[in-house]
């Protein structure tokens, strides 16, 4: 195939959620349908043994949430699929943020018994930035849930977007008898035979069928009433609207008992946009172009515990990536080859010998890499809106075990390279202090330091409002400054002086008494 088909053909997407939507279990099921997997894992493992492919660290597996963003890539009629399953937990969403300026489109998945909740807005807002085109999925209509007309009135303005409803159902909670799908004027039966496997459903297709009644009973005549009214009050469904991020298809569906997933998985493959133009500083850089270029948008440390393996992920923006080639790392300034970059299904790696626009590569690392970074074949590019967002949450780290002293060096060392948290380290007696966005991370952190370096920490609390970076052009007000706050003051991992403001009201004095100093929230600028 040449570089047009393989562009064409490619979808990268990564689903989003606020907690216990699915998100994970849905991401499951794509699986599932997709043939990637033969059967299906349980995110919250009771009955079923095997947990999700796409929750392979060991305290997800604990806990039954996400806490880091995982790759699965698979082939699919003829597509090449890339998901990127993100944490739903605030505590967990700077990794999430960033993930999404390496996709090209959005599932949201929605609890259709709870509505929008607020990590969703939030993650809308992060698309809405980038006008990336999102595709809404309402879950759990096995069980009892809003009106659907309700939920759609609830996505329209919460989310601020216009909705069109691919499909409808039939009923919720114990009397769910199926899903009519409108994309496809078809509807299938709902039968909740078995959770892990794929099973064919019943299909009918005209709307006066007789066993309409027979399977539908009095929700025949409800069904063709809301197909009626449905066509009257929406437009019909365009996919310029669609891809320009100004109008949001709904499917209706539960995840967990592979119900409305294969109708949205075909629907998606046939809307969504395959991969688009990146803006860098220098330039857009288009797909097709015949040069590689690609940015690192993770950093995983540990993938596979036994082997202390640290991947760098890039998404491939333009050209061919291949192996054993030298590319160019912008930053550094040199050339580098690398001989087994690895395709990913969750932790499972297999090494891959060329990639395409939209693909996810994972390069071995042994700290060459920072989230940002830009490889090509010589060009100088470096791709915006890829931030660390300034942390809310702050804590003295301090060594538990004074014999694993470089244990914990290399483990907070590697842990803060994958960008989820953030270390300062105080000008003024040289003590390290950890900022997340979540509480939950300073338990993941610990949790993983142990686990994984076998180095005990301990927290300290500090009262910080927030961390900001700080420049000025005014070196006599910028020392003024420094001296001033010389005990609040910090330098990040890349020895940027960092303001730790010790409240809102001393922010604010701080920004009235040194007008020329410009106060960042994000690293970016």
């Amino acid at each position: 195939m040449d570089l047009l088909q393989e562009i064409e053909r490619r979808r990268t997407f990564a689903i989003i959620s606020h907690p216990d939507a699915g998100k994970t279990t849905l991401t499951e099921k794509l699986l599932l349908f997709g043939g990637a997997i033969h059967v299906a894992g349980a995110v919250k493992s009771n009955k079923i043994r095997k947990t999700a492919t796409s929750d392979f660290m060991e305290i997800e597996r604990q806990r039954g949430i996400s806490v880091a963003t995982s790759v699965m890539g698979f082939e699919y009629k003829g597509y090449k699929i890339n998901i990127l399953d993100t944490p739903g937990h605030e505590d967990f969403a700077e990794d999430t943020y960033r993930t999404l300026t390496a996709v090209d489109s959005v599932i949201i998945v929605i609890d259709s018994a709870k509505g929008v909740e607020s990590q969703t807005r939030k993650l809308m807002n992060v698309c809405r930035m980038r006008n990336t085109p999102v595709l809404v999925f309402m879950n759990k209509l096995d069980r009892p849930g809003l009106d659907p007309y309700e939920l759609l009135d609830n996505v329209e303005k919460e989310l601020n977007i216009d909705v069109i409803p691919l499909s409808w159902p039939v009923s919720n909670g114990p009397t769910f008898k199926g899903v009519y799908n409108l994309y496809e004027e078809k509807l299938d039966l709902f039968d909740p035979v078995d959770k892990q496997r794929v099973q064919e459903t019943t299909e009918i297709r005209d709307l006066d069928d007789p066993r309409m009644e027979h399977y539908l009973g009095d929700f025949a005549r409800k069904l063709k009433e809301d197909l009626a009214f449905i066509k009257e009050v929406f437009p019909p469904f365009d996919v310029k609207k669609y891809l320009a991020g100004q109008t949001a298809p709904v499917f209706f569906g539960s995840a967990l008992n592979n119900f409305g997933v294969r109708e949205l998985l075909d629907c998606f493959l046939d809307i969504a946009p395959y991969p688009r133009s990146f803006e860098a500083s220098e330039r857009i850089v288009v797909p097709s172009e015949k040069t590689f270029s690609g940015f690192v948008f993770k950093i995983h440390a540990n993938m596979d515990p036994n082997h202390r393996d640290r991947i760098a992920f890039v998404r491939v923006v333009s050209g061919r990536f291949m192996r054993n080639v030298n590319y160019h790392h912008v930053r550094q300034n040199r050339d580098m080859k690398f001989s087994s970059p690895t395709a990913f299904m969750a932790n499972k790696k297999s090494v891959i010998d060329e990639a395409w626009p939209g693909d996810v590569v994972g390069l071995h690392d042994t700290g060459n890499f920072k989230i940002g970074d830009t490889l090509t074949e010589g060009e100088k590019l470096h791709f915006k809106g890829i931030p660390s967002f300034s942390p809310e949450l702050f804590r003295y780290i301090e060594n538990a075990d004074p014999l694993k002293y470089k244990q914990l060096a290399t483990g907070i060392e590697q842990l803060m390279d994958e960008g989820v948290a953030q270390l300062f380290t105080l000008q003024s007696n040289g003590r390290k202090v950890i900022g997340t966005v979540g509480a939950l991370q300073f338990e993941v952190i610990q949790y993983r330091l142990l686990h994984e370096y076998g180095a005990s920490c301990r927290y300290e609390p500090l009262q910080v409002y927030k961390a900001c970076w700080f420049v000025s052009d005014n070196s006599k007000q910028l020392e003024d400054f420094k001296l001033r706050k010389s005990q609040y003051l910090a330098w990040d991992k890349e020895h940027r002086d960092v303001y730790l403001a010790e409240s809102a009201y001393a922010l604010e004095m701080a920004k009235e008494k040194f007008p020329d100093i410009r106060f960042y929230f994000t690293s970016e600028f």
